[in-house]
């Protein structure tokens, strides 16, 4: 029997990428009561999906103890992934309804790992719609980009 929730926490989360596959960032604010944390970070060569699901992996990883999870998205993969179709994934050995092998099956899989470890509910937000949560995930993902780029031409 899992742990009894301690801590409600609402978390916010995006990714984003300079071309589809390319360089990419995510970005995850959580906060729990009056504390606030902001993560980032960045990949030189990945996909927009991919960093969707980062922001939340690297969130919810960085919770300490079991918690009751309120994480908003503006990713319909990542909400429908979750909340749809991982359960079907599962029982077809992560195959999709067509047969084909999930797309970035590592990541589904430590996601999964991770939402057993608390009580998540999933929201889903318009991107860029003013949502003040997720427009500051957007600009850390963004920022992560930038950082990652900065670094790339310095090295050369």
């Amino acid at each position: 029997m899992p742990a009894p929730v301690t801590d409600a926490v609402v978390i916010h989360t995006d990714g984003a990428c300079r071309g589809n596959p390319g360089p990419g960032g995510w970005g995850a604010v959580l906060v729990a009561g009056r504390h606030r944390r902001e993560l980032r970070g960045g990949e030189p060569d990945t996909t927009n999906n991919r960093m969707e699901l980062v922001a939340a992996i690297e969130a919810l990883a960085s919770l300490k103890r079991r918690c009751s999870v309120a994480l908003y998205t503006d990713s319909q993969y990542l909400r429908r992934g979750v909340t749809e179709w991982l359960a079907g994934w599962k029982k077809a050995n992560w195959k999709t309804a067509a047969r084909k092998a999930v797309k970035n099956r590592d990541l589904w899989e430590r996601l999964d790992a991770l939402i057993q470890d608390h009580d998540v509910r999933w929201h889903w937000v318009k991107g860029h719609s003013g949502d003040a949560g997720n427009e500051r995930a957007d600009q850390l993902a963004n920022e992560a980009i930038d950082e990652l780029l900065a670094s790339a031409s310095r090295a050369v």
